[in-house]
């Protein structure tokens, strides 16, 4: 059959091919600016630019195991001129001493510039407390559960279990302290004192920050500064937040600390992986599943996976 005669699939794939990616590029797009995904959003910037003032809201959630997209994102705020404040909202019953320091360090450094507020969730106990120091002023909801100022670390020994199971362990060390905390032997004396002194270290670093922070006395921090959780209405009165309310009542008092009236954009972190997907399955109000199937085909156009085959 004469080239002229075939199907232009057939005659020309690889055209073929870049125009179905460029037709599902164009669905995409038409269907995210007509639900409004694509154009000014709601944290006042726009697909090509952002255009107007807002504020920051950066999210703490869950146990605290790392710091780095947290911390990328308070960094990303404090550069961010059109950013004019920055709520720091809080749902963490802390964690890895580390990063929660890490995290207060970054907080503290963005207040340094714009202001910024703390808000507590259900729960901002620990190193989700720590984090907070470093706003200017903490609210909390009066039945959020915080405080649980102090450090702990857990060591599990099953040295008598694997006896019953008839296995030994040996470990060779250049010094008497370097398998402290091994779960195949028990502590000596000499390694006890040494991890007691090490959490005291880090309790005092942390009472440190709270004291400096909320200027209490060390007389003061001291007799909090025992592990014990308490109820934000009890913080509040013992002088670890500022205000009772919630997140609306942070917001409401960043904006009138700025001069800013009515709806203020809220540019929202650190962003989850596919976002943008996940906007616009929420736009089309698509049930999951179908949602899913709808964007992963279109995600497979793009890509070129999915093209269809000429036979």
């Amino acid at each position: 059959m004469p080239s002229a005669n075939l199907p232009f699939t057939t005659r020309h794939p690889a055209l073929f091919g870049c125009l179905v990616a460029a037709a599902a590029v164009i669905l995409v797009f038409g269907i995210a600016a007509a639900f409004g995904v694509i154009g000014p959003d709601e944290e006042g910037e726009s697909f090509f630019g952002q255009s107007q003032a807002r504020l920051g809201l950066v999210r703490i959630e869950g146990p605290i195991a790392d710091a780095e997209d947290v911390v990328a994102f308070l960094r990303k705020l404090r550069e961010d001129d059109t950013v004019k404040g920055v709520v720091v909202r809080i749902n963490s019953p802390g964690g890895a001493f580390g990063p929660s320091q890490e995290m207060y360090m970054a907080v503290k450094k963005l207040a340094a510039k714009k202001p910024v507020v703390a808000s507590f969730s259900a729960v901002a106990a620990s190193g989700g407390y720590y984090a907070a120091c470093g706003a200017n002023r903490i609210f909390s909801n009066p039945g959020t559960i915080t405080g649980s100022i102090g450090v702990i670390t857990q060591l599990a020994n099953a040295r008598e279990l694997l006896q019953k199971l008839g296995v030994n362990f040996e470990s060779l060390t250049t010094g008497k302290l370097k398998d402290a905390g091994s779960p195949f032997k028990a502590l000596t004396d000499d390694q006890r004192a040494y991890l007691e002194g090490l959490i005291s270290d880090l309790n005092a670093q942390f009472s440190g920050d709270v004291a400096t922070e909320r200027k209490l006395s060390k007389e003061a921090i001291a007799l909090i500064a025992d592990g014990r959780a308490m109820t934000g209405a009890r913080a509040k009165a013992l002088g670890l937040v500022d205000e009772l309310g919630g997140q609306e009542e942070a917001v409401e008092h960043l904006k009138a600390q700025l001069g800013l009236t009515g709806d203020v954009p809220l540019l929202k972190g650190p962003k989850k992986k596919n976002a943008f997907f996940e906007k616009l399955a929420s736009s089309l109000q698509l049930p999951d599943a179908q949602g899913l199937a709808v964007l992963s085909a279109l995600a497979g156009l793009l890509d070129g996976q999915s093209l269809p085959e000429s036979r």
